[in-house]
């Protein structure tokens, strides 16, 4: 070969090997896959990120959601048998004060009538229950110029005996407030059970007959035999004699012992037992139900545990299954109503409501609608 075609040559190789390296591949098409983006500079300020079109828990629209007395924000499709379609309406509220009980009462436009209104809640075990204190109901109950009445319990402790339930309502403060009656004091008194697979009758204070029409005020919270306890429980064991209380537990087989019984049979007596109340007064009775100090334990028990969830609010309704049904999805609902739940699963205790409804108590089905501004 000649020195000029060796120098051509030469020079043509020096050239390629001066080419940058980055360029070898140009001809292919990168994978984006393998492409990875440089990270931001620290100080440049992170890429802003806009809200959804749909609001947010917190920013719900009215009427979408509802504020609990102890600040969460609950949207209303996480209530299960919540339906805007439902005839039953539950009213709401997260105030927890004695103005706002009357404000509740009001919103429900079902004035109780006649000239004795009884007010039946109860008093508390002592002596540290969660029953709901009178400062908190006075309000309510003197604008009715309503007694509160209880009946004996069915157990040991201090409600037992007549003499000493006078006492404790006394030292509850529940006397200074209103007039006061235990209304089995003198015996009991049947009610027919209308529709019933358990009871063909039930047992009640013998004086239940002396009222006109009932305001229930229940303090809702966990229950250790039912689950828990709500409004039904109150219009049945609640308004239940002593001889009553027992009927209910035994499922109709005992009038002195309430021990013992298979616990379906004793939800589905207490659901029949409060329909007779119902038939009996007939639009003459609402309800009243407060969500605050949610124990796994009922007043029953004068040491419950200590609740370990925010309190709620509370709901009044002229049907007591839609609003016991209320207040159980919006502990579901709740992030820390998990205690509670456990408890009421526990016990079986949404059978409650179940057999309610089928026997046509009341629907679990209810609007939800807050009063809060």
């Amino acid at each position: 070969m000649k020195t000029p075609q060796l120098l051509s040559l030469a020079l043509v190789l020096l050239l390629l090997s001066a080419a940058p390296a980055g360029c070898a591949d140009s001809g292919r098409a990168e994978s984006p896959a393998q492409e990875t983006p440089a990270a931001p500079a620290a100080s440049q300020p992170a890429q802003e990120t806009r809200a959804p079109e749909t609001p947010a828990p917190s920013e719900s629209a009215p009427g979408q959601s509802i504020r609990t007395n102890g600040g969460e924000v609950i949207d209303l499709a996480r209530l299960e048998h919540q339906d805007a379609a439902a005839d039953a309406a539950v009213y709401y509220t997260s105030d927890i004060r004695p103005e706002a009980m009357i404000s509740l009462y009001d919103a429900l436009g079902v004035g109780l009538t006649g000239e004795r209104i009884a007010v039946k809640l109860s008093i508390g075990e002592p002596p540290a229950s969660n029953y709901l204190r009178p400062e908190l109901i006075a309000g309510l109950v003197q604008s009715l110029d309503g007694t509160i009445v209880e009946c004996n319990t069915a157990y040991g402790g201090s409600r037992a005996e007549t003499a000493m339930h006078y006492q404790v309502a006394e030292d509850h403060g529940f006397t200074a407030t209103a007039d006061f009656q235990i209304l089995d004091e003198d015996g009991s008194m049947t009610l027919p059970v209308q529709g019933g697979t358990r009871l063909s009758e039930n047992y009640v204070g013998a004086a239940f007959e002396d009222y006109d029409s009932y305001l229930v005020l229940s303090h809702f919270k966990g229950h250790s035999m039912a689950g828990y306890g709500g409004a039904i429980k109150n219009i049945s064991i609640g308004l239940g004699s002593s001889e009553g209380k027992a009927w209910i537990h035994s499922a109709g087989s005992s009038l002195t012992n309430p021990w013992g019984g298979d616990q379906d049979a004793f939800l589905e007596s207490m659901a029949e037992a409060g329909k007779s109340v119902s038939d009996y007064l007939g639009d003459q009775i609402v309800y009243i139900n407060v969500m605050n100090r949610l124990s796994v334990d009922c007043d029953c028990d004068g040491n419950p545990a200590e609740p370990d969830m925010h309190d709620i609010g509370i709901l009044a309704s002229t049907d007591p299954v839609a609003l016991d049904q209320a207040c159980i999805d919006l502990v579901y609902s709740a992030e820390d109503g998990q205690s509670l739940v456990n408890r009421i699963e526990s016990r079986n205790g949404l059978h409650t409501l179940e057999h309610a409804q089928q026997i046509g108590l009341g629907s679990r089905s209810y609007e939800l609608v807050s009063i809060d501004g």
